[in-house]
Parts: structure tokens; C-alpha cells; sequence
């Protein structure tokens, strides 16, 4: 019994062996890449704590500005954001100035003729004061209410959610 390799099975094994190197190579990249958001922990739930007082805020809404770090892939920056807050009782209500109809920033008391409502300036949208679109204006849904709540006597605003006022 012959243990010799032949020059047919040295190269098929060498070829396999090169193949295979490089398709672990495109390969384990591919897999990391889809795998990584498992592994990464969820910051979106984080609340972020405002330079704003808890005891400054009134029954009538107020911008409340928040600053946050976000990464898009490698590149980090610093963002910043703000959420229209005020309060209902004891409650902390934070609804977000995003507009539904086209994105634009909705002001309180923006139109003289609504005094008591948010306002959309892109197409004359508006909102009650609960964030309900008024029907017959072009936003289609309500604003979005933000997770608020207090920290050391200071706001904190936490993840965007669908608005559960309406």
C-alpha cells in the first residue's frame, strides 16, 4: 500500500485549501456584520437628563432642549434636539415637534388666529394641545410623545413613542 500523493490529489487539495481560505474570507466579514446589532447594547432606551428644572415648568408648553451622542457607523457626533413639555396635574407630558404630514417643526402658539395649539408652518397644519391633529388640516396622525420623566429634581426625555393621549 502506496502512501504517495499524486500530482492530481496535491493539486486538488491545494486548491480546495486556497478556495477555502478565500471564502472564509468574504464569508466572516458578512457574518459579523449581520450579527453585530445582537451584540450591541440598546441605548435608545437611555434617558437623557435636560439643564431644565422640573419645578420651571408650567401647564402651558415649553421647548425643552436635549443633547445626545449618535453614532452612524464609525463617525460619532453630537446631536441636538429639543421636545415641546408641559405639564397635565402632576404629570410630565413631552411630545415631539416633529410634524406628520411633512417633518417640519411645529410651534406652540405659532398662529395668532389658534393661540392655544401647535402649529405646522409648512402647509398650516395644527395640533391640540394633546398632540390630536385637527381635522381638516394636513397632518395625518398626532405627534409623537416622548418618554419623560425627572432625575435629581431636573427633566429627563427617554425614547419616542406613538402618542397615547388621543
Amino acid at each position: 500500500m502506496s502512501n504517495k500523493v499524486t500530482r492530481r490529489q496535491f493539486l486538488n487539495y491545494s486548491l480546495m485549501g486556497v478556495g477555502s481560505f478565500m471564502a472564509a474570507g468574504m464569508i466572516l466579514p458578512m457574518g459579523r456584520f449581520a450579527l453585530d446589532p445582537l451584540f450591541q447594547t440598546d441605548a435608545e432606551g437611555d434617558e437623557i437628563v435636560t439643564s431644565v428644572k422640573v419645578s420651571e415648568i408650567t401647564e402651558e408648553p415649553q421647548k425643552v432642549d436635549f443633547t445626545f451622542t449618535q453614532k452612524d457607523a464609525w463617525y460619532e457626533s453630537e446631536v441636538t434636539n429639543f421636545a415641546w413639555v408641559y405639564k397635565d396635574g402632576n404629570k410630565l407630558i413631552g411630545l415631539s415637534p416633529v410634524c406628520k404630514h411633512l417633518g417640519c417643526t411645529v410651534t406652540w402658539a405659532g398662529d395668532d388666529g389658534n393661540p392655544d395649539m401647535f402649529f405646522c408652518p409648512c402647509h398650516n397644519g395644527l395640533y391640540t394641545k394633546d398632540g390630536n391633529n385637527v381635522p381638516g388640516t394636513p397632518p395625518r396622525g398626532p405627534l409623537d410623545e416622548f418618554e419623560v420623566g425627572e432625575k435629581d429634581g431636573y427633566i429627563t426625555i427617554g425614547k419616542k413613542k406613538e402618542n397615547t393621549l388621543v
